[in-house]
């Protein structure tokens, strides 16, 4: 069960996720690296879904963050439309959870681009319990 979560409070976000990686209900590896900085530290992103498929994502949306100087909303368009038309591209499975100072996101291969609500992102199998409790704790607490 992958759980990649992304908060914003008072200027700051952070994503943090789960490390272990699964076959079927067989634990493989309990310290996979789901959460990376990317483009000199100036965005993090998470991934959900195919190990190997998201570090291929993860290497091209560095090259579009390069490409558009870091600008998060249009590297991450760029991938999504290269995603969603590239035949190879199409066949990988992974969900990604972006952010910088200023926007939150997530990608999918179906080209979609997200800027969820309250800036709080919630992915993969474990996503609607992360969802629920920091909901809970953004909004009863100063955490």
């Amino acid at each position: 069960m992958t759980t990649i979560v992304s908060v914003r409070r008072n200027g700051q976000v952070v994503i943090g996720g789960d490390g272990q990686a699964t076959l079927g209900n067989t634990v493989m590896k309990g310290n996979v690296k789901k959460v990376r900085r990317l483009y000199n530290d100036k965005v993090i992103a998470g991934f959900a879904g195919g190990t190997a498929d998201a570090f291929t994502l993860f290497e091209l949306f560095e090259r579009k963050l390069e490409m558009h100087q870091g600008h998060l909303v249009k590297a991450a368009v760029e991938l999504a439309k290269d995603w969603r038309t590239d035949r190879m591209l199409r066949k990988l499975e992974a969900l990604l959870a972006v952010a910088d100072e200023t926007a939150s996101l997530i990608i999918t291969g179906n080209g979609d681009v997200v800027q969820p609500e309250n800036d709080l992102i919630a992915i993969g199998s474990g996503g609607p319990y992360a969802q629920a409790a920091a909901r809970a704790m953004l909004e009863n607490t100063e955490l």
